[in-house]
């Protein structure tokens, strides 16, 4: 779908996967894990505790 919100740029693991999804209106990135039949979902933050933001160019054109 060309409007989807959040798209995919790392995926690493079959059974244990850790992926990395950006915002598409924030450009906020988020670290995803899953391992078996949990997950989890939290912000990517750099070394000084903020989130970590990409610049639209980027990925606008994904």
């Amino acid at each position: 779908m060309a409007n989807e919100r959040f798209f995919k740029i790392y995926k690493q693991g079959v059974v244990s996967v850790t992926e990395i999804w950006i915002d598409k209106e924030t450009g906020v990135n988020y670290l995803y894990h899953e391992d078996g039949y949990s997950g989890g979902l939290t912000p990517l933050l750099d070394r000084y505790g903020k989130p970590v933001v990409s610049n639209p160019s980027e990925w606008e054109n994904k």
